[in-house]
């Protein structure tokens, strides 16, 4: 996640001056530079980073010394003390027996806890994946805004067709995380009286998750530090974009502003044009306001 996020920053700081057009619900809508865009990514790893981090003191908290049923019967007095002391000599983990440890016996609840910190990461990597995808498609009929780097051939039929793997294969392992959660969180509610006998299943399944976000991250990083802009296109979009026309809305209103942006569209020109036609604003001050990087 680390490097990940490295990556990233980097890009992020690269792509700072290349702008885009923004989008909700899949429509344009105002601009913004790739660099913001990054940092958005950026900020959500850096967020499941500190969730993660913050499961780790709760994971630390060990059941040693409860033996069969949580009264400790049969163990020496101070044997749960020294076998957590022995393991994090062993490990660099601060262990510590837990402090209930009928709880730490009969339920998985911080394996729970650590799954669902688990599938939040999935889910911010499956968007990131997304978005790449999005970026990447076309390159004619689709957005075309990004071009990843090519490693294949073709598909399987069309000759020369590039498609976006690497973001595929993490949208897969990220689905199969979140499917683990699933069987996570309904084995941590199987801890019956004074034992969880599904532990097995879910440190198969964590364990699991753990190494397929692992790869996710390498294979992202790979991904996003070897794509480049399509800046050409970009500038061509952003000239069209009849959503910049809401930068109009408080010199002249949104109703104006509205009337404007369906203009440009139907008759497909460049929203500075037809602002300059039909509004009383100074042609320079129409240029200032209207520049896409004024608007970020």
């Amino acid at each position: 996640m680390k490097q990940l996020q490295n990556v990233i920053l980097t890009k992020e700081q690269a792509l700072s001056t290349e702008l885009k057009i923004g989008r909700t619900h899949l429509m344009d809508a105002m601009p913004l530079s790739f660099g913001q865009e990054l940092s958005g990514w950026r900020a959500q790893l850096s967020l499941a980073a500190s969730r993660i981090n913050d499961t780790q003191q709760r994971l630390c908290q060990i059941a040693q010394g409860a033996t069969a049923v949580g009264t400790g019967v049969n163990a020496p007095e101070q044997f749960a003390r020294l076998f957590a002391e022995q393991l994090s000599s062993l490990t660099g983990f601060s262990f510590s027996t837990a402090d209930n440890l009928f709880a730490a016996l009969s339920s998985q609840d911080t394996a729970v806890e650590l799954s669902g910190q688990l599938k939040t990461l999935a889910v911010a990597l499956l968007k990131i994946a997304n978005d790449l995808r999005w970026m990447n498609s076309g390159p004619l009929a689709g957005l075309g805004e990004i071009s990843l780097k090519a490693l294949q051939p073709g598909s399987s039929i069309m000759p020369g067709k590039i498609n976006p793997v690497l973001p595929e294969a993490v949208a897969m392992a990220t689905v199969q995380v979140i499917g683990n959660d699933t069987t996570i969180t309904v084995a941590g509610g199987a801890g019956n009286f004074q034992l969880n006998v599904m532990l097995p299943i879910i440190a198969y399944n964590l364990l699991q998750s753990i190494d397929l976000l692992s790869g996710s991250c390498r294979a992202l990083g790979d991904t996003i530090n070897d794509f480049s802009v399509n800046s050409e296109r970009q500038e061509e979009n952003l000239a069209r974009n009849p959503i910049l026309a809401t930068a109009l809305n408080r010199e002249i209103g949104y109703s104006k502003a509205a009337e404007i942006a369906k203009r440009a569209y139907a008759e497909k020109r460049p929203i500075l044009e037809v602002a300059k036609e039909m509004t009383d604003l100074d042609s320079t001050y129409l240029t200032k306001i209207l520049a896409p990087e004024n608007l970020i």
